[in-house]
């Protein structure tokens, strides 16, 4: 492989969102440039889960400097795999956003450019200087982002927004001076098992991590999560829970791995954090009244799960957060994207406003239900696998707190997703002048109501969900492909040696 063609990843998004700034143009140009390298890198990203599938690992330092200078670019089958579902899911956030209008908003596809090329950069760097570079180019756009679409609220919620991420990164980047004062470099390659080794370096990654477990809405450092995303439109809460949370807890997997070589004697205080985060994240569900806001808190319960992978670190247990992330980062996308259909042709997302879809929407009720089981742990879908797998790895691992965690939390996450299921899909159908007033987007992204009728959600609507869930179904029928890929990420992982090799150049 022609490793040099790791950085396009970065520059095609950035460049195509120069050109909007430079060229602005019509309409079509616009959408053009703002799907095409997200497409472009769902291809690559295919094409480089093939090139990893069995281990191999592909590194380049941009502008071939020396290491410690240039800005190395690092590929195995996990930073491949996170690559081709952020690029998917940048591809069908962005199809959404099309359909509701959102793209017609000034620098929305500049933003969502930078957006992906940041979110690409912290996937393949190899440094953790660089590492918090990308995770800034990805968190600046998010602030237009989040203060140019979304509901009356969406200041207070960008105020909470900036705040929370202004202290993480201050956090993230003390951090990584303590690292680089202690062992002299912030280059992973050089950094492998070097906490274990030296007590200062463990104290800077452990810093790095508390950051990143704050971005990543770890309990108890959970609630801005909650108090913003609901507050963005439907297609910016889609793609931030597929990009911004997953990004965090793919580093955690990485550094964790790297730096502190799965140390063992940590592994206690993950198993606790992360635990209490599936329960605390799907409570705070119960209690919500809203589609956004109940499946925001099963997004923290879930991250829970994920990262409780980490907290195994045993090959299993890797294996099974892997595809857990993979599978969440889907299926998340697909319920927020399928209830944002109805909260943009309705105006509202709240359970007693809602009722009877299912019978006007019987494609639209087919594809939440497809992935709210899959959410819930239920067969054939790829979170049925996720969730065996990972009940597998912690009573191999003797966790039975975790697991009865796991189980009890599984059965409130049903019952939650039957709360929306009975309010929204399958309640009673509000009378014409209960009905709140459908959004319309004007031609000038501005939004206007009309006349409270029942109306007909767009098929350009209901599309993008439908995709998402597809494959999220297609993943649980054939698991094994996935299973393996997250095996050899795990192995990957549990001994960094190749990568080393490799982005050491040895």
């Amino acid at each position: 492989m022609n490793t040099s063609l790791l950085p396009l990843f970065v520059a095609v998004p950035l460049v195509s969102a120069g050109l909007l700034i430079v060229l602005g143009g019509p309409l079509w140009l616009r959408r053009t440039l703002l799907l095409a390298p997200s497409s472009a890198a769902l291809l690559a990203s295919t094409g480089l889960i093939w090139l990893t599938r069995d281990g191999a690992v592909f590194a380049h330092n941009v502008g071939l400097w020396q290491d410690g200078i240039a800005i190395p670019f690092v590929a195995d089958v996990l930073s491949a795999l996170m690559l081709w579902t952020t690029s998917l899911l940048a591809l069908v956030c962005s199809a959404f956003a099309i359909a509701t209008g959102d793209d017609r908003r000034p620098f929305f596809a500049t933003l969502v450019l930078v957006l992906t090329a940041g979110v690409s950069g912290a996937l393949l760097t190899g440094d953790i200087f660089n590492m918090f570079v990308f995770i800034e180019v990805m968190l600046l756009p998010s602030y237009g982002l989040l203060a140019m679409l979304g509901a009356l609220g969406r200041l207070r919620a960008g105020r909470i927004y900036v705040t929370v991420n202004l202290l993480t990164s201050t956090i993230f980047l003390a951090g990584v001076a303590l690292v680089y004062a202690s062992a002299g470099t912030v280059h992973l390659g050089e950094l492998a098992g070097a906490a274990k080794e030296d007590p200062a370096v463990a104290v800077g990654a452990g810093v790095v991590i508390l950051a990143l477990s704050i971005k990543a809405a770890v309990v108890p450092v959970h609630g801005w999560l909650a108090r913003t995303y609901p507050a963005a439109s439907p297609a910016v809460t889609a793609l931030f829970s597929g990009l911004h949370t997953k990004v965090a807890i793919y580093a955690i997997y990485r550094l964790y791995a790297m730096i502190f070589d799965g140390d063992a004697k940590f592994l206690w205080i993950g198993v606790v954090a992360f635990t209490l985060t599936m329960v605390i994240g799907v409570l705070g569900a119960v209690g919500e009244n809203t589609t956004r806001s109940i499946l925001v808190f099963h997004m923290i319960s879930q991250i829970g799960y994920i990262l409780l992978g980490v907290a195994l670190f045993t090959e299993l247990g890797l294996m099974a957060g892997i595809f857990y992330l993979i599978h969440h980062m889907i299926v998340k996308a697909s319920l927020f994207l399928s209830t944002g259909a109805i909260e943009h042709t309705y105006g509202t997302g709240a359970l007693d406003r809602l009722g009877g879809i299912a019978q006007r929407e019987p494609l639209l009720a087919l594809v939440f239900m497809g992935a709210a089981l899959s959410l819930a742990g239920l067969p054939p879908f790829s979170g049925f696998v996720a969730k065996l797998t990972l009940v597998t790895a912690a009573v191999d691992d003797a966790q039975w707190t975790a697991v009865a965690v796991m189980i009890a939390v599984s059965l409130i996450t049903l019952m939650s997703m039957l709360k929306i299921w009975g309010g929204v899909f399958w309640g009673r159908e509000p009378k014409p002048h209960e009905l709140p007033e459908p959004a319309v987007v004007g031609a000038d992204g501005s939004v206007a109501t009309r006349t409270t009728v029942p109306v007909k959600i767009r098929p350009a609507l209901i599309a993008p969900g439908l995709v998402l869930t597809a494959t999220t179904l297609c993943i649980g029928l054939g698991a094994q492909v996935l299973l393996d890929l997250s095996a050899q990420a795990a192995a990957g992982l549990m001994d960094t040696s190749g990568y080393v090799e490799a982005v050491l150049g040895r």
